[in-house]
């Protein structure tokens, strides 16, 4: 017996019976040798953490354009957050914690550059439409390995598309992901917006603090636990009704109030602008993309999905290079 065997039967005696379990996967698309020491889940995790576009989340934005500072989430931090949060409940719970750290991981690999004002950019310009669920999905299935893709279980790819609002994974795993972004992005957004002189915690409506804390530590307690012993050993990941509606009411104050704030959105407009002339010039330019999206257009693949694969990839601070590049006059620069 191989040790993935070993653990797969271990799985078997210790997690709860609404796991799902690593040797019940329903695969992936294309075959491939199992490997000898990790299961299926923890493989994707390691696949998803190697990748080009989990680093490139680095120097993509969370909320803040650019922002002058260190302490400020990007893209990678809130996803190393969601993926602290989600592992949490998942193994309190019994969860496969393998599967729940391969989703929460792959989350946002195909977010744009300076966060969702480039998404609702390039959903602006393409006729398609663009989504960053759906384009984390394309990145591990078509972009990564030039073309080839990672080659990822259903439960992740499920994972990763229905982590949005309006989808639903169909693993409570998944669903665990799917809140713990909730979590995650209010709470290090308000902890960011404290940083940026916006707000401070004692502007949060009393009724919200006395029902989940005074403190992102306090918030983060109240929040887990309640999913955790509203979950247990349950078909659903849920939360009790006055939390959850409280999570709800702190994100529309936070939509209100940071999301949506002169101060911290004043740069927006800008880097919606950057982003759509890009996509115009591409669109017209395509012999200037790399090599790698040429070779999508040889394989068939509409011109326009091909720009937003290119400028989805983009890291904020590439992106403004490749502006630069093409719009600044040389001799205007400094």
């Amino acid at each position: 017996m191989t040790i993935r065997e070993q653990m797969e039967e271990r799985e078997k005696e210790y997690l709860s019976p609404c796991a799902t379990l690593s040797m019940a996967s329903r695969g992936r698309k294309r075959n491939e040798p199992q490997c000898d020491i990790r299961p299926v889940f923890q493989r994707d995790r390691d696949r998803i953490l190697h990748s080009k576009a989990f680093r490139r989340m680095k120097q993509k934005t969370q909320v803040f354009l650019l922002p002058i500072g260190d302490h400020y989430r990007t893209r990678l931090t809130h996803t190393l957050e969601v993926s602290q949060n989600a592992r949490t409940i998942g193994k309190a719970l019994r969860l496969n914690e393998d599967l729940v750290e391969a989703i929460a991981l792959g989350h946002d690999l195909g977010h744009t550059p300076f966060g969702h004002a480039g998404e609702r950019a390039l959903n602006n310009v393409c006729p398609c439409g663009f989504k960053h669920n759906e384009q984390s999905v394309r990145v591990v299935e078509v972009l990564e390995k030039q073309g080839e893709g990672l080659n990822l279980t259903w439960e992740v790819i499920d994972g990763i598309r229905n982590h949005k609002s309006a989808g639903m994974p169909a693993t409570l795993e998944g669903q665990i992901v799917r809140l713990s972004d909730k979590i995650a992005y209010v709470n290090h957004d308000i902890d960011d917006a404290v940083r940026a002189g916006i707000m401070n915690e004692e502007e949060l409506p009393k009724e919200l603090r006395k029902v989940l804390g005074n403190s992102k530590r306090e918030r983060l307690n109240t929040l887990t636990h309640d999913v955790i012993v509203n979950s247990m050993d349950k078909p659903k990941i849920c939360m009790s009704e006055e939390v959850r509606e409280a999570l709800m009411e702190l994100r529309a104050y936070m939509f209100t109030h940071v999301y949506e704030n002169p101060l911290a959105k004043g740069e927006e407009d800008k880097a919606i602008r950057m982003i759509e002339d890009l996509y115009s010039y591409y669109e017209t330019h395509m012999e200037k993309m790399p090599e790698q999206y040429l070779k999508q257009l040889q394989k068939g693949e509409m011109p326009e999905i091909a720009v937003c694969d290119y400028i989805a990839g983009m890291t904020d601070n590439f992106a403004v290079k490749k502006f630069e590049e093409i719009f600044i006059p040389q001799s205007w620069k400094f």
